[in-house]
This record gives C-alpha cells, structure tokens and sequence, in this order.
C-alpha cells in the first residue's frame, strides 16, 4: 500500500461540539485539534462519549452545535477516513473477499483488487486464512480482518473503537503491531481503549472523556507523569469518576 498524505483530511478540528440525545449531551463543547503523527488515545469509563466522539469525527452522527471540520473542510466526504467497530460484522464470503468487497466499494479496479486484497492479508497477519470463511475466524483474526477492510480505504486518519476489549493478549499485541506498522506509513490512528497499560504502549496522545467533557489532553508521556486534573489522577489510580 501506498504511504498516505495525512493533509486530506487533518488536522480533524472539534470545535465546542455538543451532540444531544433526548436532551442529553452524549458529548457538551469538546474542543479538540487531531494532528498527523503518532496515535492518540481516547480514554474514559463507560458512558464518557468515546464512541460518539469517533463516530461524530467520522462523519456519521451530525452535532448539535459547534463544527468540526477535517482539513480545514466543513463539508468532506469520508473517503479518506475509515472505523473499525468493537464488533465488527463480517460478510459471508471468504476472508479475502471481505477484503476483495471493501476495495470494490473503494472504487479500485477488479483487475488490482486480488493483489491488493493479499497484500492486506500479509500486512494484518492473516496470509494463508484467505479463503477461510470470515465468520469461521477467531475473534482477533476477525478484527485484524474488519482493519485490513478499513485499510483497503487507503484512510488519512483510522478511527479504532476499543479493537481489542475482548481479545487475548496475543491477539491484542497483534492489533497493537499493525497500529504501530499504519502509523510508520503515514496513517493517523485515534482509538478508544479502556486498557491504560495499552495506552501507555502506543499512545502519542492521550484525551481523557469523562461525561461527554473533555477532562484532559496532552502528550501521553505527561499524561501519566504528570496528570493536571484531579479526575486524570483518579482515573490513572483506577478509582472510580462520579
């Protein structure tokens, strides 16, 4: 695969965004600027507005108030980003032509999509599962499948929904080895995890949610070394945020 100009679609800019639902605010005037270069992490608990924070900068969920534009763009189609679900589905057909169907939907021709589809099995890990039926996969087989999908977008910026809340350590490593290997080639990973030890491992950033606020951002370094909020310093100590 080609190395992607992360210009297309960064800086991804929230601006004062609230995004309501039945008259709560899922997320209440998060302002955040996501640049090109190393992953940034969405940390949180349960109910902090992670999902929707990817989804709304995904372009799936309209906000409320407030803008958020993706390379100084209001209005841009999302063909240069992709997201990969905590769950993805898999289509009935091979693992392959799970990827053999992404790269259609991408637009690229049937004459380049089998060469491409195997080179994006090697690249998550999956050579020789190529004609395994996808739903017959291991569940991290199936997430490093459902990211081999979304890189068949060719995405700027790879949006990651807690991809590894469910796997093994073995199969979190691997999911870990393929954001480490996108982002060496130019790709912005954001990705919401509850595992602060992952975090550490390849945040470049870290963003803290809590109730739909943003509580803290910064380096993932200082993060941890230094927290400025009282919840950052909670929640690094695994207490619990009310």
């Amino acid at each position: 695969m080609t190395m992607r100009n992360p210009a297309l679609d960064l800086p991804l800019m929230l601006v004062d965004v609230r995004i309501l639902a039945r008259e709560t605010a899922i997320l209440d005037g998060v302002t955040l600027k996501l640049k090109a270069g190393p992953p940034t992490l969405l940390i949180g608990p349960n109910g902090a507005g992670k999902t929707t924070l990817l989804r709304a900068a995904m372009g799936l969920l309209p906000v409320s108030s407030g803008l958020i534009t993706w390379g100084g763009r209001e209005q841009s189609p999302p063909t240069h980003r992709a997201l990969v679900f905590q769950r993805p589905t898999m289509l009935r057909r091979s693992a392959a032509g799970n990827v053999r169907y992404a790269l259609a939907a991408a637009g690229m021709p049937r004459s380049k999509r089998a060469a491409c589809a195997a080179e994006l099995m090697v690249e998550v890990g999956l050579r020789g599962l190529e004609g395994r039926p996808a739903r017959k996969l291991s569940g991290g087989e199936q997430q490093r499948l459902a990211l081999a999908r979304a890189l068949a977008r060719d995405p700027a910026i790879l949006f990651l929904d807690e991809p590894t809340a469910s796997l093994d350590p073995a199969a979190t490593k691997a999911i870990e080895d393929i954001v480490r290997a996108v982002t060496a080639r130019g790709v912005k990973v954001v990705m919401s995890t509850h595992d602060l030890g992952q975090a550490k491992r390849i945040g470049g950033d870290i963003v803290l949610l809590h109730r739909g606020r943003l509580i803290e951002a910064g380096s993932a370094a200082d993060f941890f070394a230094a927290p400025r909020t009282e919840e950052a310093r909670k929640f690094i100590a695994g207490e619990l945020l009310v």
